[in-house]
């Protein structure tokens, strides 16, 4: 459940993926009546909620005492309903009277503790594998999720059913889907050990429970076959020269009857408005980029054809667009700017591009940040869905 609301002068969202309740903007109500909707939605959100409760307030620009008391109240009373609860209120250094503030409610409660947000923290944290990427994986997967969780079931989840998500990275997809739909069995392989790591570190701080970590070659799985009901594999096989060898592992572990489902891109669709040319541009040079490393992150519509090579049946596919429209455009901005720092930076450096052909290409990712920012501006990245069953 991802929740976002706004006023004049302040919003308030709920992030499910971080647990994460965020205050943002000036709360100066003269009466408590004008906050009832921002407490319900924290009341509500908090009973979401096992493990760690994220309170951030870091882009909290003013707050009144009567804004204060009624928050404060709530967190104070929720600590004391909910000992099991760590929550965390995440502060901002620049702002330093917020710190002062809410650290009287440490001293209240052992189960609050208030974390002072400088540049280089981030909740649950505990490496960095690729220059910081992680932080921006759950931002993308924040995204998807608002599509995902009611795209799967039409894809064949459902509850109860053993289910396995392969190449799973962070873990906060195979979060997601345990919170959502309860299998009876959920197994999260990966052959990133520090990925893997990471992963049990967020379903243990959020007191997620049944998720079983496994590390494991996706396309050599010391996994034995027909296991599963529904097998997941996202943003993948795009990745990987041999696709139809994951694809072949995928089929293995499925059960007769069961589904695999996979999501990839097509880069070249990714748009934005303004500047719409430049950014055509930009990610029609990406595709190449990603061919020269034998990656195809245009496989998105091809995903049809190679499930019915590796032998599915009952194909369904669908695609969807990601925007700077759901939830906070900052947070696709910064996705933008991953893939800017990512592709315009070591990729193309490796390809061998020229210092002007460089240019060019962050030239695009940035008219594709302007136009997501822009208070008249739209930005999508469009992904595709598609699953197919594995034949009785």
């Amino acid at each position: 459940m991802n929740t976002e609301a706004r006023s004049p002068a302040f919003n308030y969202q709920f992030n499910e993926n971080d647990q994460e309740f965020s205050l943002f903007g000036s709360f100066r109500p003269q009466k408590i009546d004008e906050l009832a909707d921002c407490i319900n939605s924290l009341e509500a959100s908090i009973s979401n909620v096992t493990g760690n409760f994220y309170l951030n307030v870091k882009r909290l620009v003013r707050m009144n005492n009567v804004a204060f008391h009624a928050i404060a109240k709530r967190i104070v009373k929720t600590s004391g309903d909910r000992p099991d609860l760590k929550i965390h209120v995440t502060t901002s250094s620049v702002l330093g009277w917020s710190t002062r503030k809410f650290s009287t409610l440490a001293k209240i409660a052992p189960n609050i503790t208030i974390n002072e947000y400088d540049n280089e923290f981030y909740p649950g944290q505990s490496f960095l594998e690729d220059g910081g990427f992680i932080p921006i994986l759950r931002t993308q997967t924040k995204l998807t999720w608002r599509h995902e969780k009611s795209i799967l079931p039409r894809h064949g989840l459902k509850p109860g059913m053993h289910v396995a998500d392969i190449c799973c990275g962070i873990g906060d997809f195979a979060v997601l889907m345990q919170k959502e739909f309860q299998p009876g069995r959920l197994i999260a392989l990966d052959h990133s050990k520090s990925s893997l790591n990471y992963a049990r570190k967020v379903a243990e701080d959020f007191g997620v429970r049944g998720i079983e970590y496994v590390y494991g070659d996706a396309s050599e799985m010391l996994l034995e076959d027909n296991q599963f009901d529904f097998v997941t594999c996202r943003h993948s096989l795009q990745v990987f020269d041999r696709p139809d060898l994951i694809l072949k592992e995928l089929y293995r572990i499925c059960k007769p009857g069961g589904r695999v489902y996979i999501t990839n891109e097509k880069n070249s669709h990714c748009l934005g408005e303004p500047r719409s040319e430049t950014i055509q541009r930009t990610y029609n040079e990406v595709a190449r980029l990603w061919d020269h490393f034998n990656m195809d992150i245009e496989l998105g519509p091809k995903s049809r054809r190679y499930l019915l090579e590796a032998g599915f049946s009952d194909i369904s596919i669908e695609s969807f667009m990601v925007t700077n429209l759901d939830g906070n455009p900052q947070d696709f901005a910064d996705i933008i700017q991953s893939w800017k720092d990512v592709y315009a930076g070591q990729m193309a450096v490796e390809r061998g591009d020229s210092v002007e052909d460089i240019k060019i290409l962050k030239q695009g990712f940035q008219d594709h940040i302007f136009a997501a920012l822009h208070p008249k501006g739209y930005a999508g990245w469009p992904i595709w869905a598609a699953s197919g069953q594995k034949p009785q």
